[in-house]
């Protein structure tokens, strides 16, 4: 066998107890609200009608043709009302080599089956001489979801201001991630207000608590990542970056 992977199964059930409640995702538009959870305990009950939550599920590790699939450990605690999106975490540090993109794109879209989940998430800040893995990764996935569920992905803000290879991707929006960005990166975030992204990062916008929030961010769908600990006064703060 040419990967390693650990059973999916296993990332289901580190994820799924923690869940409250079980009533099936409704398919449909995500809210305009959608907060991150990373690894680390989460609770994040009592959240907005118009909120949802975009978790870290799993994250798959390739290298020299092999891939490593590693669920969450930590719990995370909702609603049965919030509307939740899976979110894959792909890291690539070295030579990816040819993995087996099928496979790795089956384990992703899985993620689809866990409790009342709605959309599915890749977070992949992927090389140039890895866009061609990254693209018929997407194209698998989105071959193995049911129809019309929605498909998202992360984006460096160079992606969507100076770059045309999202157009062709099979998603349904592209995320510009306007924070923790390098010296190059940030010269496309300083650029963003004036600047028309392209098609797929038009509708949505990543923003962090820990540093100024972009203008440009009117009508678009706001995803907020916080470093810290979701607390009432973290999310009032989340939820205050849409107006």
């Amino acid at each position: 066998m040419r990967f390693r992977t650990l059973v999916l199964t296993a990332a289901i059930a580190l994820v799924g107890p923690a869940l409250v409640g079980s009533r099936p995702a409704t398919r449909g538009p995500l809210p305009d609200m959608m907060l991150w959870a990373w690894e680390r305990p989460v609770d994040l009950r009592q959240l907005p009608s118009n909120t949802g939550v975009a978790f870290l599920t799993q994250t798959i590790t390739i290298s020299n043709g092999l891939f490593l699939v590693t669920g969450r450990r930590q719990p995370l605690l909702v609603d049965q009302t919030t509307p939740l999106v899976a979110v894959t975490r792909i890291e690539a540090p070295g030579d990816a080599g040819s993995p087996d993109a099928p496979a790795i794109a089956r384990a992703i879209a899985g993620t689809i089956r866990l409790p009342r989940v709605a959309g599915v998430q890749i977070d992949f800040d992927a090389r140039a001489s890895q866009r061609a893995l990254y693209r018929g990764l997407l194209h698998d996935v989105r071959a193995a979801l049911p129809p019309h569920t929605p498909l998202t992905m992360t984006a460096l803000a160079s992606w969507c201001l100076d770059d045309d290879w999202l157009d062709e991707l099979p998603v349904d929006e592209a995320i510009p991630m306007l924070f923790r960005m390098g010296p190059a990166e940030d010269v496309f975030r300083r650029a963003w207000p004036g600047r028309t992204p392209s098609p797929k990062c038009r509708g949505s916008i990543g923003v962090s608590l820990d540093e100024p929030i972009p203008l440009g961010r009117k009508g678009r769908r706001t995803y907020v990542f916080n470093p810290g600990t979701w607390t009432a006064a973290a999310v009032s703060a989340a939820l205050e970056t849409k107006r």
